[in-house]
C-alpha cells in the first residue's frame, strides 16, 4: 500500500495518526541521535517527516538511512527546497503553497526538483500547503516572501483548499509555521474538513497533547509536531495517545509503513 493510500484508509477508518518533523539541522547527533529514534520509536509516532527551511549543518541523507534501521513508521519529505529531496523515503510532500501569491513556491521548485524526484522513483504526494496564522513571522512566511491567511477568516481557508482540491492536489497541510505564537485554529480545520474530502494533514504552533487532540477532533487526519518535539527530545511521555489503538504488531513492523 502506498503511503497516500495508507493515509486515506486512515480517514475512511476513522483512525488518526501522528507525525514528528524533523529539521536535520535541530537533531541531536552521535549516541543521543540513535536514542532519540528509539524514544520516537516507542512513542505514538506513526510518520516521521524530514525537512526544514533552511538547512546548514546536515543533509537530509544524513538521517534517512539512520531512521529507516531504526524506525519502523514511515519516512516522508517535507522539504523546504529541491536540495532535501533524497533517496530512501518513502514519499515525498510535493507542496504547492495555494495560500501564497509566489510562483516560485506554486511551480518554480517543482520544475527544479521534477525530474530529479522522477529518477528517484518515489511515490509523490501533490500537496495543497496552506499558511495560516496573524504573526508574529514565521520561518515559512519569511522564506517563502508569502502573507498566512488570517486565522479568523476560515471562510477563506476552506475556500483555498476547496481550489487546492478542484485542481486535483491529493492532500491538504494546514500549516501555522515554525516558530508560531498560535496554532491553526479550530474553527479553520472544521471548515476545510467540511468541504474537502481529501486526507488533512495539520501543523504549526502544537506544543501539548491537549493541542493535538483538539486538531484531531477538528477534523485533521494527521497531526505534525515539530518544535516541541525539537526542544524536548529527551521526553516524548506527553504525546498523546492516538484516539484508537493500532493492532497488534512485531517489533520488526508498523502498520502504518506501506507494504
Amino acid at each position: 500500500m502506498s503511503w497516500l493510500d495508507s493515509l486515506i484508509a486512515t480517514r475512511a477508518n476513522g483512525d488518526k495518526r501522528l507525525a514528528a518533523l524533523l529539521d536535520p539541522d535541530d537533531l541531536p547527533v552521535g549516541r543521543e541521535w540513535l536514542k532519540f529514534i528509539e524514544r520516537l520509536k516507542q512513542s505514538p509516532i506513526t510518520d516521521v517527516f524530514i525537512g526544514g527551511s533552511l538547512l546548514n549543518r546536515r543533509n537530509v541523507k544524513d538521517v534517512i538511512q539512520p531512521l529507516q534501521q531504526n524506525f519502523n513508521g514511515n519516512i516522508v519529505l517535507f522539504p523546504g527546497a529541491p536540495d532535501q529531496v533524497a533517496p530512501g523515503a518513502d514519499a515525498v510532500l510535493f507542496l504547492s503553497l495555494i495560500s501564497g501569491r509566489n510562483p516560485d513556491f506554486l511551480i518554480g521548485r517543482h520544475v527544479e526538483s521534477a525530474m530529479r524526484i522522477r529518477r528517484m522513483g518515489m511515490e509523490t504526494i501533490p500537496t495543497g500547503y496552506m499558511l495560516v496564522g496573524d504573526g508574529p513571522l514565521t520561518t515559512a512566511a519569511y522564506m517563502s516572501q508569502t502573507t498566512p491567511i488570517p486565522s479568523r477568516k476560515p471562510e477563506i481557508v476552506a475556500a483555498t483548499a476547496v481550489a487546492g482540491e478542484m485542481l486535483g492536489l491529493r492532500a491538504l497541510f494546514l500549516d501555522a509555521g515554525s516558530g508560531a505564537g498560535q496554532s491553526v485554529p479550530v474553527s479553520a480545520i472544521a471548515a476545510v474538513r467540511e468541504q474537502t474530502d481529501c486526507p488533512l494533514l495539520v501543523g504549526g504552533g502544537i506544543r501539548d497533547a491537549a493541542g493535538v487532540e483538539a486538531a484531531w477532533n477538528a477534523g485533521a487526519d494527521l497531526v505534525v509536531i515539530g518544535q516541541a518535539i525539537e526542544e524536548r527530545p529527551q521526553d516524548l511521555s506527553w504525546l498523546p495517545r492516538l484516539p484508537k489503538p493500532q493492532k497488534e504488531n512485531s517489533s520488526d513492523t508498523n502498520p502504518w509503513r506501506p507494504a
